[in-house]
């Protein structure tokens, strides 16, 4: 009773506001195309190719004098502490890395003298793009062999919800990176993996329930049998998903810089994941059972018809 965050009389009926969640989440998603091509993702190190280095100084000093410093084009950030900084260069074919790396050191002693380059990493613009590519087949891959799972476990129709369900998500988490302008890195194609397989889990659960009800309940309308079957399951979904963004609240706050975009980029899909599988999967399973019953319908019309 106490790990009970709903009543067990919970009964909400969900799929009541499911027109409207429905819209809301179209227009987010139109909102990310839109700027997907107006915009564009910023691509890290990983995905772009160039060199970055780290460095440290004995003082703190000012960012802006910093990128005064700097040639146009070189990106730098704080990285963890106020002395500890981040700097992205470009690709450039014709210059190495140790020769990049003597530049900004000679180009930023005049500000801050006696600083320490603690790490330097370069990825050519060819293995970049090959990255990228990997990245996107990665997730369409996934995409594919978990339709063809839940098609084999379940029915089709709750595989197009389900797949649904994660498309949403993806798409809606590269929608808050290219508003926020956030880094796309390897790690946060991890994460980005990491989202399919949880809200996956969250939304497979549900389905199960729906399964067991509709075979208890044979003559019961769909639309009862997914709020029931939501409503039955709410708690657990609750309690996954509290005490998953907990974890990763943690390792946001306190996990340092180089953990800190692949745990934001957990935190908003476990949200996103939640909320599609109640506003997004059940909705689609639901349209896709009244379709069939129409056409089955229509069929037997016109088998009536035909014998007529």
């Amino acid at each position: 009773m106490f790990l009970r965050l709903v009543p067990v009389t919970t009964s909400i009926n969900f799929l009541s506001k499911r027109k409207i969640c429905v819209a809301i989440s179209v227009v987010l998603l139109a909102l990310t195309i839109v700027g997907l091509f107006a915009k564009g993702l910023n691509y890290g190190i990983d995905f772009s190719g160039g060199t970055l280095v780290e460095i440290k100084t004995e003082d703190k000093p000012n960012i802006a004098d910093l990128r005064t410093a700097l040639n146009d084009g070189v990106a730098i950030q704080e990285y963890g502490a106020p002395d500890e900084f981040l700097i992205r260069v470009p690709t450039n074919k014709d210059a190495k890395s140790d020769d990049i790396t003597k530049n900004i050191v000679s180009s930023l002693s005049a500000v801050t003298p006696n600083l320490e380059v603690r790490r330097v990493e370069f990825v050519g613009p060819q293995v970049g793009a090959e990255l990228r590519k990997t990245g996107m087949l990665a997730l369409l891959f996934s995409m594919i062999a978990i339709l063809a799972y839940i098609s084999m476990r379940f029915e089709f129709r709750y595989a197009v919800g389900a797949v649904a369900a994660l498309a949403h998500d993806v798409f809606l988490t590269v929608g808050i990176f290219i508003l926020l302008q956030k880094e796309v890195s390897l790690p946060v194609l991890a994460a980005l993996l990491t989202i399919i397989g949880y809200s996956l889990n969250d939304t497979i659960v549900v389905f199960d329930r729906v399964r067991e009800t509709r075979l208890k309940n044979p003559k019961k309308v769909m639309e009862k049998i997914l709020n029931l079957s939501i409503n039955d399951m709410l708690n657990r979904t609750l309690m996954t998903s509290l005490t998953t963004i907990v974890v990763l609240l943690a390792l946001f706050l306190f996990g340092g810089e180089v953990i800190h975009d692949f745990a934001f980029t957990l935190i908003f899909g476990v949200i996103v994941g939640t909320y599609s599988s109640v506003y997004i999967a059940a909705p689609v399973v639901l349209a896709m059972e009244e379709y069939y019953q129409k056409m089955a319908k229509e069929a037997e019309e016109e088998t009536i018809g035909f014998r007529g």
